[in-house]
């Protein structure tokens, strides 16, 4: 009964929910380019907010790795009036901070002929500056302001491709975040920004430096793309993050944060009419401008396979990378399909094959896009051998596994599955406020229409035996792949 469910529902949402969806959702687009998609939902009265800025670290300007990442940190610091015991000084005590920072950079920039006593001398000036800016603020106004409101879910994030802002708010509360969210963009203040700094530096240090794991998808990246800025880990390179400056955040800020590179998805207990009205009344006076460009380097053909060890003491870990086309290509839901028959869960081949019953790994994983989709990306899936068995085994059974996806064809009740995980992972996105908004703004933004959401279980539905072997032949081949492993340091053992 519940395998018949799970296939029932899909087709029924395929079919029917994007004409209920038709009549709930609103669009609309303000002068300035800034565009919003309303979705009432009436069961409660909360509404969720999502805002997606349509860039990410892979917009970052060449040596300024982990920019667009600073955003996130410095999303709810505040406002002019919001965040501050008396802007007028605090204001004053920033720029001071920068001028500090610009003499500290000019003998830096002498190289070996920089006087030692003098740069010790301005890094003090630059701490003092920075400490005398923070005896202004007043943490944490900002989130407190939501949380007193009845707000959840306060967060943002930043991927490759883009940088999100969420949260939700009783629904009578509705004009507060209309007022707060456009006082970010209008009047943006960059306070906090070298505090700020050294916490991603801290947070790359653990997630990358001390964490062999995240060393060796940081390398596996750095190998696999010679040319096109998913090479760069999201969060920077260290040297980089060390160097940003707050000028570089207001450079990035009127380049890639116009109205016209902004999507905003509202879904809850509103008021279409009543949005339109707000959005025009705060959102309205951002000043408009064409989106940035989107020319990024051309990833050049990858012409043989690549491999990359990472020493270290911990426990293996091997990842394999193929080069595959971006997320608008015809045979997107085709790596969907394949990237759950090979990788996804415990009914995986991978995981039946080398985790239960031959027990030469103890976890298999993969993603179908990697690290983001919209230029060409990776086909990646991720393996753990087990005690006494290494690193080598565990690529020689992928690789048997591999031709034989390619040799024979999916059997009709092994794909009729994986669609059927396919869809319910998808549906299960859509089961909140916070999960819709979400989702609505990624599918306008990244396919041109959010019906591509509902459409796209459709394109699912179509993949065939056929579509699988085919795409398993033309793309999981060694010449475009990468391989990354651990390994012990020398002397250490296996």
């Amino acid at each position: 009964m519940l395998v018949l469910l799970l296939v029932w529902l899909p087709l029924a949402l395929g079919a029917q929910n994007l004409k209920e969806f038709e009549r709930r959702v609103t669009e609309f687009t303000l002068a300035n380019g800034l565009h919003f998609i309303v979705l009432e939902r009436h069961n409660a009265p909360v509404v969720s907010f999502h805002t997606y800025v349509n860039a990410g670290s892979v917009d970052d300007p060449g040596g300024k790795t982990g920019l667009a990442h600073m955003f996130e940190h410095m999303a709810f610091k505040g406002t002019e009036q919001i965040g501050t015991k008396n802007y007028p000084e605090e204001k004053r005590a920033l720029e001071a901070v920068e001028e500090a920072y610009n003499k500290l950079e000019a003998e830096q920039d002498k190289g070996a002929r920089a006087d030692p006593q003098k740069l010790a001398s301005l890094e003090a000036q630059v701490q003092a500056a920075i400490e005398k800016a923070g005896s202004y603020v007043e943490p944490n106004a900002y989130p407190r302001i939501i949380e007193e409101n009845g707000g959840e879910g306060l967060n943002a994030s930043t991927g490759e491709d883009s940088t999100n802002y969420f949260y939700s708010l009783p629904a009578n509360r509705i004009e507060l975040w209309f007022l707060l969210e456009s006082q970010r963009f209008l009047h943006p203040v960059f306070r906090e920004f070298y505090k700020e700094r050294d916490v991603v530096r801290e947070e790359r240090r653990m997630r990358v430096d001390s964490d062999p794991q995240g060393m060796l998808i940081e390398m596996l990246l750095a190998t696999t793309f010679a040319g096109h800025p998913y090479r760069n880990p999201s969060a920077g390179w260290e040297s980089d993050i060390e160097h940003l400056r707050v000028r570089d955040a207001e450079r990035f800020f009127k380049t890639c944060y116009l109205p016209s590179n902004i999507t905003i998805g509202i879904a809850g207990d509103v008021d279409p009419a009543q949005v339109r009205r707000l959005a025009g009344k705060y959102f309205g006076l951002l000043p408009g401008g064409p989106a940035p460009p989107r020319y990024h380097t051309e990833e050049p053909k990858q012409e043989g396979e690549k491999r990359v060890r990472v020493e270290t003491a911990s426990q293996p870990f091997l990842a394999l990378a193929y080069k595959r086309p971006d997320q608008n290509h015809k045979d997107d839901p085709v790596f969907d399909v394949l990237s759950e028959i090979l990788s996804s869960g415990r009914t995986s081949i991978l995981y039946r094959e080398l985790v239960r019953d031959r027990k030469i790994a103890v976890a298999a994983l993969g993603a179908s896009t990697f690290p983001g989709g919209k230029f060409p990306n990776l086909f990646v899936f991720y393996l753990v051998p087990s005690a006494g068995h290494h690193v080598e085994e565990n690529l020689k059974a992928c690789d048997e596994i591999i031709e034989r996806l390619k040799k024979d064809q999916t059997d009709a009740a092994t794909l009729a599955r994986v669609k059927t995980q396919v869809r319910a992972s998808l549906i299960r996105q859509l089961d909140s406020n916070s999960g819709l908004a979400a989702q609505l703004t990624f599918y306008h933004v990244n396919y041109g229409n959010w019906r591509t959401l509902f459409t796209g279980l459709e394109d699912i539905d179509r993949v065939s035996a056929e579509d699988v072997q085919r795409v398993a032949r033309q793309y999981l081949v060694e010449s475009a792949r990468t391989v990354a492993c651990t390994v012990a340091p020398k002397g250490e053992g296996k």
